[in-house]
């Protein structure tokens, strides 16, 4: 147990972060999942509507930390590759 108020009030920040960051994997999860059932679905169009939405959050993901720049990066070229490829 901590036992500086220091440690305590780190304690408490962990535990806000912790949520706060679940939240935002899960929602960058959910915008992944939408694109790619847009794919697999064989609709074009809502694939391109649903990367257009997915894209900036997945970089915004990013830029707060919640995924390494390059996973972000790769994430979004082989969504757009998927997307490119359908007939």
């Amino acid at each position: 147990m901590a036992n500086t108020a220091q440690a305590r009030k780190r304690i408490r920040q962990t535990e806000r972060r912790t949520t706060v960051n679940r939240a935002r994997v899960t929602r960058i999860r959910t915008v992944v999942k939408r694109v790619e059932l847009a794919i697999l679905s064989g609709d074009k169009t809502a694939a391109k509507l649903a990367f257009d939405s997915a894209a900036p959050i997945i970089q915004q993901g990013a830029g707060i930390g919640i995924l390494h720049r390059n996973t972000a990066s790769r994430k979004i070229s082989r969504l757009a590759g998927r997307i490119k490829a359908m007939a």
